[in-house]
Protein backbone atom coordinates (compact mmCIF):
# COMPACT_ATOMS: atom_id res chain seq x y z
CA UNK A 1 0.00 0.00 0.00
CA UNK A 2 1.44 3.37 -0.68
CA UNK A 3 -0.39 7.01 -0.72
CA UNK A 4 -0.20 7.02 -4.56
CA UNK A 5 -1.92 3.63 -4.56
CA UNK A 6 -5.54 4.42 -1.76
CA UNK A 7 -7.48 2.37 -3.30
CA UNK A 8 -7.42 -1.31 -5.84
CA UNK A 9 -10.60 -1.77 -8.19
CA UNK A 10 -11.41 -5.58 -8.08
CA UNK A 11 -14.38 -8.21 -9.77
CA UNK A 12 -15.50 -10.92 -8.51
CA UNK A 13 -17.44 -13.51 -11.08
CA UNK A 14 -19.95 -16.13 -10.78
CA UNK A 15 -20.81 -17.93 -14.17
CA UNK A 16 -22.19 -21.70 -14.84
CA UNK A 17 -19.40 -23.49 -16.62
CA UNK A 18 -19.86 -25.63 -19.27
CA UNK A 19 -18.97 -29.14 -18.71
CA UNK A 20 -15.58 -30.33 -20.07
CA UNK A 21 -15.99 -27.40 -22.39
CA UNK A 22 -12.47 -25.52 -22.20
CA UNK A 23 -12.87 -23.18 -25.33
CA UNK A 24 -16.46 -22.20 -24.65
CA UNK A 25 -15.30 -21.55 -20.80
CA UNK A 26 -12.64 -19.28 -22.09
CA UNK A 27 -14.67 -17.47 -24.48
CA UNK A 28 -16.81 -16.70 -21.50
CA UNK A 29 -14.10 -15.41 -19.21
CA UNK A 30 -12.65 -13.56 -22.20
CA UNK A 31 -16.42 -11.47 -22.06
CA UNK A 32 -16.89 -11.01 -18.35
CA UNK A 33 -13.51 -9.95 -17.70
CA UNK A 34 -13.96 -7.26 -20.51
CA UNK A 35 -17.30 -6.73 -18.93
CA UNK A 36 -14.93 -6.09 -15.64
CA UNK A 37 -12.36 -3.80 -17.08
CA UNK A 38 -15.03 -1.56 -18.76
CA UNK A 39 -16.37 -1.30 -15.20
CA UNK A 40 -12.52 0.00 -14.44
CA UNK A 41 -11.24 -3.44 -12.73
CA UNK A 42 -7.81 -3.80 -12.34
CA UNK A 43 -7.95 -7.35 -11.27
CA UNK A 44 -11.05 -9.67 -12.03
CA UNK A 45 -11.56 -13.35 -9.87
CA UNK A 46 -13.50 -16.14 -11.42
CA UNK A 47 -14.67 -19.29 -10.21
CA UNK A 48 -12.38 -22.42 -8.84
CA UNK A 49 -12.06 -24.98 -12.05
CA UNK A 50 -14.10 -22.64 -13.76
CA UNK A 51 -12.31 -23.39 -16.97
CA UNK A 52 -13.00 -27.24 -17.37
CA UNK A 53 -16.13 -27.57 -15.05
CA UNK A 54 -16.13 -29.34 -11.69
CA UNK A 55 -18.58 -31.58 -9.84
CA UNK A 56 -18.98 -34.04 -12.94
CA UNK A 57 -15.39 -34.36 -13.05
CA UNK A 58 -15.84 -36.70 -9.87
CA UNK A 59 -17.10 -39.42 -12.26
CA UNK A 60 -14.42 -39.48 -14.52
CA UNK A 61 -11.86 -41.81 -14.97
CA UNK A 62 -8.43 -40.93 -14.67
CA UNK A 63 -7.30 -41.60 -18.12
CA UNK A 64 -10.23 -39.11 -18.58
CA UNK A 65 -9.18 -36.40 -16.54
CA UNK A 66 -5.51 -36.90 -18.09
CA UNK A 67 -6.87 -36.05 -21.60
CA UNK A 68 -8.51 -32.50 -19.99
CA UNK A 69 -5.58 -31.45 -17.97
CA UNK A 70 -3.03 -29.47 -19.08
CA UNK A 71 0.32 -28.22 -18.09
CA UNK A 72 0.79 -24.72 -16.46
CA UNK A 73 2.86 -23.68 -19.42
CA UNK A 74 -0.09 -25.11 -21.44
CA UNK A 75 -2.67 -23.39 -24.62
CA UNK A 76 -5.19 -22.29 -21.08
CA UNK A 77 -2.93 -20.49 -19.21
CA UNK A 78 -1.27 -18.92 -22.49
CA UNK A 79 -4.79 -17.91 -23.03
CA UNK A 80 -5.50 -16.03 -19.74
CA UNK A 81 -2.53 -14.34 -20.16
CA UNK A 82 -3.34 -13.03 -23.20
CA UNK A 83 -6.67 -12.12 -21.84
CA UNK A 84 -4.90 -10.23 -18.99
CA UNK A 85 -2.33 -8.38 -21.29
CA UNK A 86 -5.12 -7.59 -23.91
CA UNK A 87 -7.38 -5.94 -21.31
CA UNK A 88 -4.44 -4.90 -18.97
CA UNK A 89 -5.81 -6.33 -15.83
CA UNK A 90 -5.15 -8.99 -13.83
CA UNK A 91 -7.24 -12.55 -14.38
CA UNK A 92 -7.83 -15.17 -12.46
CA UNK A 93 -9.13 -18.58 -13.19
CA UNK A 94 -9.58 -22.21 -12.24
CA UNK A 95 -8.03 -25.29 -14.20
CA UNK A 96 -7.19 -29.11 -14.04
CA UNK A 97 -3.54 -28.98 -13.99
CA UNK A 98 -1.26 -32.14 -15.41
CA UNK A 99 2.31 -31.87 -14.33
CA UNK A 100 3.81 -35.44 -15.08
CA UNK A 101 2.03 -38.04 -13.54
CA UNK A 102 0.00 -35.84 -11.05
CA UNK A 103 -3.29 -33.78 -11.61
CA UNK A 104 -3.89 -30.82 -9.21
CA UNK A 105 -7.74 -28.68 -9.01
CA UNK A 106 -5.51 -25.12 -9.63
CA UNK A 107 -5.17 -21.88 -9.81
CA UNK A 108 -3.63 -19.34 -12.01
CA UNK A 109 -3.82 -15.53 -11.60
CA UNK A 110 -2.47 -14.00 -14.47
CA UNK A 111 -1.20 -9.95 -14.16
CA UNK A 112 -0.98 -7.60 -16.61
CA UNK A 113 3.07 -7.11 -16.54
CA UNK A 114 3.27 -10.86 -17.91
CA UNK A 115 3.77 -12.77 -14.29
CA UNK A 116 1.57 -15.85 -13.32
CA UNK A 117 1.06 -17.30 -10.25
CA UNK A 118 -0.65 -20.81 -9.81
CA UNK A 119 -1.88 -22.17 -6.85
CA UNK A 120 -2.45 -26.02 -5.96
CA UNK A 121 -5.61 -26.73 -4.01
CA UNK A 122 -3.98 -28.05 -0.66
CA UNK A 123 -7.29 -30.00 0.22
CA UNK A 124 -8.58 -32.00 -3.17
CA UNK A 125 -10.69 -34.16 -2.62
CA UNK A 126 -12.85 -34.15 -6.06
CA UNK A 127 -10.99 -37.24 -7.34
CA UNK A 128 -8.33 -39.98 -6.38
CA UNK A 129 -6.24 -38.99 -9.27
CA UNK A 130 -6.23 -35.73 -8.22
CA UNK A 131 -3.13 -34.65 -5.68
CA UNK A 132 -3.13 -31.69 -3.16
CA UNK A 133 -0.69 -29.04 -3.44
CA UNK A 134 1.83 -28.91 -0.63
CA UNK A 135 2.34 -25.12 -0.41
CA UNK A 136 1.17 -21.49 -0.05
CA UNK A 137 0.67 -19.31 -2.85
CA UNK A 138 1.57 -15.37 -1.39
CA UNK A 139 2.94 -13.28 -4.05
CA UNK A 140 3.66 -9.30 -5.03
CA UNK A 141 1.95 -7.45 -7.73
CA UNK A 142 2.15 -4.35 -9.98
CA UNK A 143 -0.31 -2.23 -7.36
CA UNK A 144 1.94 -2.50 -4.53
CA UNK A 145 -0.84 -4.91 -2.99
CA UNK A 146 0.25 -8.80 -1.31
CA UNK A 147 -2.39 -11.33 -2.83
CA UNK A 148 -2.78 -14.91 -1.80
CA UNK A 149 -5.16 -17.67 -3.17
CA UNK A 150 -7.09 -20.35 -1.52
CA UNK A 151 -9.04 -22.63 -3.13
CA UNK A 152 -12.75 -23.59 -1.50
CA UNK A 153 -12.03 -26.15 1.45
CA UNK A 154 -8.58 -24.53 1.73
CA UNK A 155 -10.55 -21.71 3.31
CA UNK A 156 -12.46 -23.60 5.36
CA UNK A 157 -9.23 -24.91 7.47
CA UNK A 158 -8.86 -21.37 9.41
CA UNK A 159 -4.91 -22.69 9.63
CA UNK A 160 -4.59 -21.76 6.21
CA UNK A 161 -6.01 -18.32 6.06
CA UNK A 162 -3.85 -17.49 9.07
CA UNK A 163 -0.64 -18.51 7.39
CA UNK A 164 -0.92 -16.62 4.53
CA UNK A 165 -2.15 -13.37 6.32
CA UNK A 166 1.59 -14.08 8.49
CA UNK A 167 3.20 -14.38 5.01
CA UNK A 168 2.36 -10.42 4.31
CA UNK A 169 -0.85 -11.32 2.43
CA UNK A 170 -3.72 -8.17 3.01
CA UNK A 171 -5.77 -9.82 -0.15
CA UNK A 172 -7.23 -13.08 -0.63
CA UNK A 173 -8.40 -14.32 -3.74
CA UNK A 174 -11.04 -17.12 -3.25
CA UNK A 175 -12.41 -19.30 -5.85
CA UNK A 176 -15.13 -21.63 -4.76
CA UNK A 177 -17.27 -24.04 -6.57
CA UNK A 178 -19.78 -24.69 -2.90
CA UNK A 179 -23.20 -23.86 -1.97
CA UNK A 180 -26.15 -26.59 -2.96
CA UNK A 181 -23.56 -29.09 -1.58
CA UNK A 182 -24.55 -32.20 0.36
CA UNK A 183 -23.05 -31.94 3.60
CA UNK A 184 -23.15 -34.67 5.90
CA UNK A 185 -23.43 -31.87 8.92
CA UNK A 186 -26.99 -32.02 10.12
CA UNK A 187 -27.05 -28.58 10.27
CA UNK A 188 -24.81 -27.97 6.96
CA UNK A 189 -25.69 -27.23 3.43
CA UNK A 190 -27.84 -29.31 1.75
CA UNK A 191 -28.88 -29.47 -1.86
CA UNK A 192 -31.20 -27.08 -3.83
CA UNK A 193 -33.56 -28.61 -5.72
CA UNK A 194 -32.50 -28.30 -9.40
CA UNK A 195 -36.52 -27.55 -10.58
CA UNK A 196 -35.48 -24.25 -8.84
CA UNK A 197 -32.97 -23.43 -11.13
CA UNK A 198 -34.67 -24.58 -14.36
CA UNK A 199 -37.57 -22.68 -13.29
CA UNK A 200 -35.91 -19.27 -12.76
CA UNK A 201 -37.22 -17.32 -15.51
CA UNK A 202 -41.01 -17.73 -14.54
CA UNK A 203 -40.18 -18.11 -10.77
CA UNK A 204 -37.02 -16.16 -9.90
CA UNK A 205 -38.10 -15.37 -6.28
CA UNK A 206 -38.02 -19.26 -5.26
CA UNK A 207 -34.64 -19.38 -6.43
CA UNK A 208 -33.98 -16.13 -4.86
CA UNK A 209 -34.83 -17.54 -1.65
CA UNK A 210 -32.92 -20.58 -1.74
CA UNK A 211 -29.45 -19.51 -3.08
CA UNK A 212 -29.71 -16.92 -0.49
CA UNK A 213 -30.91 -19.41 2.76
CA UNK A 214 -29.05 -22.01 5.06
CA UNK A 215 -27.57 -23.48 1.53
CA UNK A 216 -25.80 -20.78 0.09
CA UNK A 217 -25.73 -17.60 1.57
CA UNK A 218 -26.29 -17.96 4.87
CA UNK A 219 -23.84 -21.11 5.36
CA UNK A 220 -21.15 -18.50 4.19
CA UNK A 221 -22.12 -16.14 6.77
CA UNK A 222 -21.60 -18.22 9.24
CA UNK A 223 -18.05 -18.39 8.66
CA UNK A 224 -16.49 -16.21 5.45
CA UNK A 225 -16.48 -13.08 6.98
CA UNK A 226 -14.36 -14.30 10.11
CA UNK A 227 -11.71 -15.30 7.73
CA UNK A 228 -11.23 -11.59 6.63
CA UNK A 229 -12.10 -10.20 10.11
CA UNK A 230 -10.09 -11.94 12.22
CA UNK A 231 -6.93 -12.04 9.83
CA UNK A 232 -7.57 -8.19 8.75
CA UNK A 233 -7.77 -8.55 5.06
CA UNK A 234 -9.97 -8.16 2.39
CA UNK A 235 -11.57 -11.50 0.33
CA UNK A 236 -12.33 -11.93 -2.90
CA UNK A 237 -15.21 -14.52 -2.84
CA UNK A 238 -15.90 -15.98 -6.50
CA UNK A 239 -17.91 -19.11 -6.60
CA UNK A 240 -19.92 -20.84 -9.56
CA UNK A 241 -23.77 -20.64 -10.24
CA UNK A 242 -25.86 -22.99 -12.05
CA UNK A 243 -26.00 -26.22 -12.30
CA UNK A 244 -22.96 -28.17 -11.90
CA UNK A 245 -23.79 -32.25 -12.59
CA UNK A 246 -26.25 -33.49 -10.27
CA UNK A 247 -25.81 -29.94 -7.82
CA UNK A 248 -26.71 -26.41 -8.09
CA UNK A 249 -24.38 -24.22 -7.12
CA UNK A 250 -25.20 -20.65 -5.16
CA UNK A 251 -23.16 -17.88 -6.45
CA UNK A 252 -23.29 -15.10 -3.67
CA UNK A 253 -20.22 -13.89 -5.07
CA UNK A 254 -19.02 -11.30 -2.74
CA UNK A 255 -15.99 -8.59 -1.72
CA UNK A 256 -14.93 -8.64 1.92
CA UNK A 257 -13.05 -6.02 3.54
CA UNK A 258 -10.88 -6.79 6.59
CA UNK A 259 -13.82 -5.91 9.22
CA UNK A 260 -15.49 -8.44 7.47
CA UNK A 261 -17.81 -5.92 6.39
CA UNK A 262 -19.87 -7.10 3.09
CA UNK A 263 -18.25 -4.49 0.33
CA UNK A 264 -19.98 -5.42 -2.38
CA UNK A 265 -21.88 -8.62 -3.53
CA UNK A 266 -24.81 -9.64 -6.40
CA UNK A 267 -28.08 -9.23 -5.86
CA UNK A 268 -29.14 -12.20 -8.81
CA UNK A 269 -29.03 -15.63 -8.92
CA UNK A 270 -27.41 -15.80 -12.45
CA UNK A 271 -24.02 -14.74 -14.67
CA UNK A 272 -23.19 -11.34 -12.61
CA UNK A 273 -19.67 -9.41 -12.28
CA UNK A 274 -18.93 -7.72 -8.80
CA UNK A 275 -16.96 -4.81 -9.12
CA UNK A 276 -15.48 -2.56 -5.90
CA UNK A 277 -13.37 -0.62 -4.98
CA UNK A 278 -10.73 -1.90 -1.92
CA UNK A 279 -9.79 1.31 0.74
CA UNK A 280 -6.11 -0.22 1.52
CA UNK A 281 -6.12 2.83 4.20
CA UNK A 282 -8.68 0.18 6.30
CA UNK A 283 -5.47 -2.46 6.43
CA UNK A 284 -3.25 -0.75 9.05
CA UNK A 285 -5.96 -1.06 12.08
CA UNK A 286 -8.41 -3.06 11.42
CA UNK A 287 -9.39 -5.34 14.49
CA UNK A 288 -7.78 -8.48 12.71
CA UNK A 289 -4.67 -6.89 12.00
CA UNK A 290 -4.06 -5.39 15.44
CA UNK A 291 -4.79 -8.62 17.05
CA UNK A 292 -1.70 -10.15 15.14
CA UNK A 293 0.38 -7.46 17.71
CA UNK A 294 -0.85 -9.56 20.70
CA UNK A 295 0.26 -13.15 18.91
CA UNK A 296 1.53 -15.30 21.18
CA UNK A 297 3.79 -18.46 18.93
CA UNK A 298 5.40 -19.82 21.84
CA UNK A 299 2.08 -21.40 22.87
CA UNK A 300 0.72 -22.24 19.45
CA UNK A 301 2.85 -25.50 18.94
CA UNK A 302 0.12 -27.56 19.81
CA UNK A 303 -1.19 -26.19 16.07
CA UNK A 304 1.24 -27.65 14.66
CA UNK A 305 1.24 -31.62 16.42
CA UNK A 306 -0.82 -34.44 14.62
CA UNK A 307 -2.94 -35.72 16.83
CA UNK A 308 -2.99 -39.05 15.34
CA UNK A 309 -6.64 -38.70 13.33
CA UNK A 310 -5.85 -36.55 10.48
CA UNK A 311 -7.07 -38.22 7.21
CA UNK A 312 -6.45 -37.56 3.75
CA UNK A 313 -8.82 -34.85 2.23
CA UNK A 314 -10.67 -36.91 0.24
CA UNK A 315 -11.22 -39.34 3.27
CA UNK A 316 -12.02 -36.61 5.95
CA UNK A 317 -14.39 -34.35 3.37
CA UNK A 318 -16.19 -37.66 2.34
CA UNK A 319 -16.66 -39.79 5.30
CA UNK A 320 -19.67 -40.15 7.19
CA UNK A 321 -18.18 -41.11 10.43
CA UNK A 322 -18.49 -38.46 13.00
CA UNK A 323 -15.40 -37.47 15.22
CA UNK A 324 -14.63 -38.73 17.95
CA UNK A 325 -15.50 -37.47 21.47
CA UNK A 326 -12.13 -37.91 22.63
CA UNK A 327 -10.37 -35.80 20.15
CA UNK A 328 -7.22 -34.00 21.47
CA UNK A 329 -3.71 -33.23 20.67
CA UNK A 330 -1.26 -34.08 23.21
CA UNK A 331 0.14 -31.53 25.09
CA UNK A 332 3.97 -31.40 25.73
CA UNK A 333 6.01 -29.07 28.48
CA UNK A 334 5.80 -25.65 26.13
CA UNK A 335 1.57 -25.77 26.55
CA UNK A 336 0.06 -23.66 29.49
CA UNK A 337 -1.16 -26.41 31.84
CA UNK A 338 -4.95 -25.73 33.53
CA UNK A 339 -4.42 -25.43 37.56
Amino acid sequence: MTAEKPALRVSVVQFEAVPSDTEANLAIVRRLAGNAADEGAELVAFPEMCLLGYWHLTKMTTDRLRSLAEPADGPVVRALQQIAAELRVGVGAGFLEADGDALYNSYAVCLPDGAVHIHRKLHAFEHVAVSSGDRFTVFDTPWGVRMAILICWDNNLVENVRAVTLLGATVLIAPHQTGGTSSRSPHGMKVIPAHLWHERRTDPEALQAAVNGPSGRGWLMRWLPSRAHDNGIFVLFSNGIGVDDDEIRTGNAMIIDPYGRIVAETPVADEAVVTADLDLGLLPLSTGRRWLLGRRPELYGVLTRPSGLERDARTARHSDEPVPDGFRVEADDTDDREG
